[in-house]
């Protein structure tokens, strides 16, 4: 509070005339971004399409605003942005024969998933900045190869070595975030796609 009443050039007393605290704040604030968020028109374009899209939009918020990412949303913020935000997603997976409370919680674990990325990234980013700036990810691990040579034993941690030494010489990183987001879409829509299908032959079979 202090900080943002330092930017508008007032004491910090003053905003509690607007908002009760910090937690109210952050509501409007993220209802704001939301609000700003652009919608992606997947009219026609089938279910896989229409939910990539989704997370890609929410990708998209998490890096112009990282803040965002550590606020916690088990609570959302009840505004226009929010419900707006909320419709045009449920659209995404509307008629594929899930119920109400399968498409919200399709919605829930996409939406999480995306938002773990966006954390796991602003941790490796301020990590980053807390040792040397300088160094990127290959320039690290090549630094700290000394190290890494005498932690991984290969007669003690035969599997590790190798799956270790397979990954970093895939994105010469132990942890490369694009990749983790990439499959792990993949994975949230083949999950999406078995709910879907389960759906399909429970109605088929119904007499």
């Amino acid at each position: 509070m202090r900080r943002v009443a330092k930017e508008l050039g007032v004491v910090p007393m003053t905003l509690y005339t607007y908002v009760p605290g910090k937690a109210e704040l952050l509501d409007l604030m993220l209802d704001a971004a939301y609000a700003r968020m652009p919608r992606t028109d997947t009219t026609g374009q089938p279910w896989r399409q229409r939910v990539t899209a989704i997370a890609e939009e929410n990708k998209t918020l998490f890096e112009r605003h990282p803040w965002a990412a550590a606020v916690s949303t088990v609570r959302p913020p009840l505004g226009p942005g929010q419900m707006s935000k909320y419709e045009h997603e449920l659209s995404g997976l509307d008629g594929l024969g899930l119920s109400g409370l399968e498409m919200d919680d399709c919605l829930t674990h996409l939406l999480t998933f995306v938002q773990a990325c966006a954390r796991a990234v602003a941790v490796a980013d301020a990590r980053a900045a807390q040792h040397d700036s300088a160094l990127n990810d290959q320039q690290w691990w090549e630094l700290n190869a000394p190290l890494l040579a005498r932690a991984l034993d290969e007669d003690a941690y035969p599997t590790a070595v190798r799956v270790g030494a397979a990954a970093g010489a895939a994105h010469s990183s132990a942890y490369d975030p694009d990749r983790v987001y990439a499959f792990g879409l993949q994975r949230v829509l083949d999950a999406f796609a078995a709910l879907i299908d389960r759906s399909s032959d429970a109605k088929t079979s119904t007499p």
